[in-house]
């Protein structure tokens, strides 16, 4: 039974990477995108997503609660008889990876800007169910294209 839960941990911690690599990876693939004239980067459906990611793990900051993702897996790896960490999930990643010490105000700052920057791009290169005139939006693509 112990394998089950430290599979399940695995499982839950490799879902909350490919979470985070989602929200990271999309900004930077709507701002490519938006200049070098990928349409599916106005995907609505794919926008919408990446809106509503950032903006829970804003809120979650914001209101400074533990990620429910981060919470399940330190779970699983204590049902599994394995050690887990303290702290917030992507704070340790981006400790892990960094060798950074940073005081939580920091990440929280860094989400909020993070969000903000999802949050203009909706504006700024909108996707085509809010584009309202498609024609208009194709032309700012073509002239951001041409530019």
């Amino acid at each position: 039974m112990k394998t089950l839960f430290r599979i399940a941990a695995d499982a839950t911690v490799c879902f909350h990477m490919a979470y985070v690599l989602f929200v990271i990876l999309g900004l930077v693939a709507i701002m490519l995108g938006a200049f070098s004239g990928w349409n599916w980067i106005r995907n609505t459906t794919f926008r919408v997503a990446h809106l509503l990611a950032i903006s829970i793990v804003v809120v979650e900051n914001w209101l400074n609660i533990t990620c429910p993702l981060t919470t399940l897996e330190k779970h699983l790896r204590a049902k599994s008889g394995a050690t887990s960490y303290d702290g917030d999930f992507i704070a340790n990643a981006v400790h892990d990876a960094l060798f950074l010490e940073c005081k939580p105000w920091i990440f929280t700052t860094m989400y909020s800007l993070f969000g903000l920057a999802v949050l203009i791009t909706m504006f700024a290169f909108p996707p085509h169910a809010f584009s309202g005139n498609k024609q208009i939006a194709n032309t700012f693509s073509d002239a951001t294209t041409n530019a």
